[in-house]
């Protein structure tokens, strides 16, 4: 099995813990040695699934991972997808966000569900950098 992002990029773990575009195409070229297919008939059996990928900006100071209303729209979000896809979320090493990624079999759900988590992740962290004083009852 493999996977990647849709902009090519491959993490082999078993090999190197960054992407490596070599090790992606040796690896590639051993799954077709051991199979004795071609690539054309290797990727006849690929799936693609519609993703949406969503970058929400984000203040260092806030740690969106230990947030509670941000892992609770993950839970709903992966169980209403069930085994039809799957929710990534994590930090960026090169810009000041987080991605959002949703993939599954309909394009339109994808969306609505990524957007969804965003919202969430907008909400919680202008919650954390401008929280609203409690209003005591009288």
């Amino acid at each position: 099995m493999l996977g990647g992002e849709s902009s090519g990029h491959i993490v082999c773990l078993d090999r190197m813990t960054t992407g490596d575009g070599i090790v992606s195409a040796l690896q590639v070229l051993a799954a077709m040695v051991k199979s004795g297919r071609t690539l054309h008939e290797l990727k006849a059996g690929m799936k693609k699934y519609p993703q949406c990928m969503i970058n929400v900006p984000m203040n260092k100071s806030f740690n969106f991972m230990v947030d509670t209303s941000i892992q609770a729209v993950v839970r709903e979000v992966e169980k209403e997808l069930a085994d039809t896809g799957r929710v990534l979320l994590r930090a960026s090493g090169t810009e000041p966000v987080v991605r959002v990624m949703v993939e599954g079999e309909d394009a339109d759900q994808v969306n609505e569900l990524a957007n969804r988590i965003a919202a969430t992740i907008i909400d919680a962290q202008d919650n954390y950098l401008n929280p609203q004083p409690h209003s005591k009852a009288m």
